[in-house]
């Protein structure tokens, strides 16, 4: 199995966790465009043998197509990125296309991602397997989560252990038409991957709260006691403007704490969402995620 760094630092031994921060962040990828509706972001990195792997959503307004690309792209210094690879929306057939999350296998690399149904509020993710990142796009394709009438799955953070696959899978529910908004997080186990086993419900917004609209676990921090940052927001009106809360578990589910949202953007819809975090060699964590700019886009940035 190849050693990777996906960001289990130790906040538990640490007086402060540590957080992405929007102060100083740099740009990494710009939106499409500076107006709003138009995004680059919800991002997954890994850092393999001295080489950052980001993949990322390019984004523009409902009206002029949705989540249009899915990119990955490589850096020697976190910053830099070249795009090795895209994956369109069409090649799925998909309307759109949300977080992707890009790791190395046994047999080389895959890529995940979240697919939105045409017509409807339906979301299914897909794999796309390649001995190469940069043959991602012309990789064998896999059905992960199909999702059913119930609910649409998406916007997947997946890890690999000793233990084997563990993922934590944004729920929406669409039973009542209007408010498909709403989100829970699942957990769900595989030996391989590819094929999972639903472990419930662990995380849920708090009734009262800025996250009580929903819940979306983004980025592991620390496995012992698990720890990690998740996206939060308290009304429909709020949707794609998601803030980053900090939760760890408790009895098997995980619990919010720190009360507010632990970063935001200081400027525009307020967003700051999507959160990768990777660990560094030295022990410092490089954080990947979208922000609100000044002029309503989302840019994807990142801190140390």
């Amino acid at each position: 199995m190849p050693t990777i760094r996906i960001g289990f630092s130790s906040v538990t031994a640490r007086a402060h966790v540590r957080l992405p921060r929007y102060d100083n962040a740099e740009v990494v990828v710009s939106a499409p465009d500076a107006a709003p509706g138009n995004w680059a972001g919800g991002a997954s990195c890994v850092l393999m043998n001295g080489m950052f792997w980001l993949a990322y959503r390019i984004r523009r307004p409902l009206d002029s197509g949705r989540g249009i690309d899915v990119v990955v792209a490589k850096s020697l210094d976190g910053i830099s990125f070249k795009p090795v690879c895209e994956v369109s929306r069409e090649a799925f057939g998909a309307a759109s296309l949300e977080r992707p999350v890009i790791l190395p296998t046994d047999f080389g690399w895959r890529l995940y991602l979240s697919c939105a149904t045409p017509n409807s509020k339906h979301w299914w993710i897909d794999a796309l397997d390649a001995e190469r990142p940069e043959d991602l796009s012309f990789g064998d394709r896999h059905l992960v989560l199909a999702g059913d009438a119930a609910w649409a799955v998406k916007d997947p953070v997946i890890i690999r252990g000793p233990e084997g696959w563990r993922m934590w899978v944004c729920c929406h529910p669409l039973a009542e038409p209007g408010q498909e908004d709403r989100m829970i997080t699942r957990y769900a186990t595989s030996v391989d991957g590819l094929h999972w086993r639903d472990q419930g419900e662990v995380l849920r917004g708090r009734p009262g709260s800025w996250d009580a609209r929903g819940t979306r676990v983004t980025a592991i921090l620390d496995l012992d006691p698990l720890t990690v940052l998740y996206d939060g927001r308290a009304t429909a009106a709020e949707n794609w403007f998601e803030r980053t809360g900090l939760a760890r578990e408790q009895d098997g589910s995980l619990v919010p704490i720190f009360g507010p949202p632990v970063a935001e953007s200081p400027v525009s819809d307020g967003s700051l969402r999507y959160v990768s975090a990777v660990a560094l060699p030295n022990g410092r964590t490089r954080f990947y995620f979208e922000a609100a700019r000044p002029g309503g886009s989302h840019d994807l940035m990142t801190s140390i």
